[in-house]
């Protein structure tokens, strides 16, 4: 897995892998699993974050946010994570102007909106780290940025600093539709993901679901994922 100072941080995306690999169809299925979560009502908008930190969740986030767009739609994905804030390089982008230049009135959203090489895809960095993360988060410019970008596309998906540490995570998740939870399989402890999921419920936040990171594919999953890129030889003339 990729750190945060790793210079291939940003060849973890699904750009750089074929579009039949195993981890680009996994998006592909989470996306579609989204989609049928929700048939009452569309979801706009969504945080992604996780118990603790180093599970994965900013380049889950990049990679959701990729594969919706894929998808024909028009998404824009944030980095609230203002304590260690990683979207920029995973997208190979500048950090500033961002979020927090937006939000205290030192630049105008269209001017921090940075354009990606995947259609309908914008990304909103962090811009500088500051010292009140949570109460900038919380506070009524957050809350009707938020608003703005839901009417400017059509998902909005934020990445927030890990749900037990800090409580931002907690706060961005009452401006949104709903909450995805990422999780190391067979590393994090059930009680620290029990403990997350219980956080985010007493704030009444809509908890989407769990996406396991670092599975590794053995077995019938193999098998399945060669059955599904085969591609049948074709004849000269047929």
């Amino acid at each position: 897995m990729a750190t945060r100072s790793d210079p291939d941080y940003g060849k973890k995306l699904i750009t750089h892998l074929g579009t039949r690999s195993p981890v680009t169809e996994s998006y592909r299925v989470l996306r579609t699993n989204l989609q049928f979560l929700v048939l009452d009502r569309p979801l706009k908008s969504m945080v992604v974050t996780s118990a603790a930190p180093g599970e994965g969740k900013t380049l889950t986030t990049a990679n959701l946010a990729i594969v919706i767009a894929q998808g024909g739609d028009r998404v824009v994905v944030v980095d609230a994570d203002l304590r260690r804030p990683a979207l920029h390089r995973a997208f190979g982008l500048p950090n500033r102007p961002g979020l927090t230049n937006v939000l205290v009135g030192g630049a105008a959203l269209d001017s921090a909106l940075q354009e990606t090489n995947i259609g309908g895809l914008q990304v909103l960095t962090s811009g500088p780290i500051p010292p009140n993360p949570a109460e900038l988060l919380a506070s009524r410019a957050m809350r009707d940025l938020l608003a703005e970008l839901g009417e400017r596309f059509d998902m909005v998906v934020v990445d927030s600093p890990p749900a037990l540490p800090v409580t931002d995570a907690l706060v961005l998740s009452r401006s949104v539709d709903g909450v995805l939870m990422v999780v190391t399989a067979a590393s994090t402890p059930y009680q620290v993901v029990q403990r997350a999921c219980d956080a985010l419920k007493k704030v009444q936040a809509r908890l989407l679901g769990v996406v396991l990171t670092q599975v590794r594919f053995g077995g019938p999953l193999d098998y399945y994922y060669y059955y599904y890129s085969k591609q049948p030889s074709r004849r000269k003339g047929s």
